[in-house]
């Protein structure tokens, strides 16, 4: 059974950003989920995703990036030193938490993708792995080479554009990585099935990488 522990003070920088916290016992390590643009942690696709996550003894925190006013300016969406800069003072806060297990692997979709690709090139001894789904890592081409996480890119075989897009970011990265493709699969993956696919790749990927890693 896990526990939610809804409505956290996610201690980031003055703004607290709140946060749902699901606990599971004896957890592999913590998915920290990093919403794109339009999504939060309310997102019934992100606590879909959640839910499968705790099957695989990953532990997840859900918490927005922005606040509820820099929300409603797009452009904050598209702000990589911003979202960064915010995901960073988040993995700090999450370290300090006495019942968060010291791995953490990062969950970005879209602009999120972006933000936790720049995170884990910044704090490489933090993020043990990182997926990324129907993600912009071309927003963060500049730091590709800098990420020695484990990273999964996962996009929707029709979502042709992104695609294109995460195939360049794949040729940057230098860490391990590989590209998954959903058949049929548009950027939302609403398709029946597509996102329970991603739920799984993704929890596969965070089970068995924070699982090798011995660093705490």
């Amino acid at each position: 059974m896990v526990a939610f522990v809804d409505a956290l003070a996610v201690k980031v920088g003055p703004q607290a950003l709140p946060g749902d916290w699901g606990l599971v016992p004896r957890a592999v390590g913590t998915v920290v989920f990093v919403h794109g643009s339009g999504s939060s942690r309310h997102s019934p696709r992100n606590r879909a995703v959640a839910e499968v996550m705790h099957d695989y003894r990953l532990s997840t925190l859900l918490f927005d990036l922005l606040t509820e006013d820099e929300a409603l300016e797009r452009c904050n969406a598209f702000d990589m030193g911003l979202l960064g800069r915010r995901l960073g003072e988040a993995l700090a806060w999450l370290r300090q938490q006495e019942a968060a297990p010291r791995r953490i692997g990062l969950f970005g979709a879209s602009t999120g993708a972006a933000a936790a690709l720049q995170a884990a090139a910044r704090h490489p001894g933090w993020v043990g792995a990182l997926v990324s789904r129907g993600g912009r890592p071309d927003l963060a081409m500049t730091e590709l080479g800098d990420v020695q996480a484990p990273t999964l890119l996962i996009v929707g075989g029709s979502d042709t554009e992104v695609l294109r897009l995460n195939r360049i970011a794949l040729r940057a990265l230098r860490c391990h990585a590989r590209l998954e493709v959903v058949p049929g699969a548009t950027h939302l993956f609403q398709e029946p099935g597509a996102l329970e696919t991603v739920a799984h790749q993704a929890g596969e990927w965070f089970s068995t990488h924070l699982h090798a890693q011995g660093w705490i």
